[in-house]
């Protein structure tokens, strides 16, 4: 990707030796520099985050990354009880946000299970990331769209 020497400069000075403090009732820490993440709430973070996860690829027919800003979601159509891609897709996106120094946030992670079987509903074995179980849900708000089961 070619990208104007001028942006990249941009970006780098704005990414970096970021002046950052708390203020909480009234008091108010140290300041600190920092240089890793992009300031939350501010209008290039989002644009920048969806730059630096663009590489991301799983070439798959029935399981997908979506990316929102921010926000990531992997969705997956199963047949024939085949959970293997489904995995695969979940381990991969894990191993390459270790890779790169994203920490996935295993408490605000959830697992929305939609079966249109209509015999055999064999419950699916719920995800574990590093360990921990992802939760699994009876529904999901998903961009401000609410799913069910």
């Amino acid at each position: 990707m070619q990208v104007d020497r001028s942006l990249v400069a941009w970006i780098t000075d704005y990414l970096t030796s970021r002046p950052q403090y708390v203020r909480l009732q009234g008091s108010v820490s140290d300041v600190l520099l920092s240089n890793t993440g992009a300031p939350q709430g501010t209008v290039p973070s989002p644009f920048l985050f969806t730059l630096y996860t663009s590489d991301f690829r799983f070439d798959s027919g029935s399981c997908h990354l979506q990316k929102f800003s921010d926000d990531s979601s992997i969705v997956s159509c199963i047949t024939d009880d085949n959970e293997e891609e489904y995995r695969a897709l979940v381990e991969n996106f894990v191993g390459w946000c270790d890779n790169n120094h994203l920490q996935l946030n295993i408490s605000k992670t959830k697992e929305l299970v939609v079966d249109f079987r209509r015999s055999s509903k064999r419950p699916l074995t719920p995800i574990t990331i590093r360990g921990e179980d992802v939760e699994v849900v009876n529904s999901y708000k998903f961009l401000g769209v609410h799913l069910n089961q």
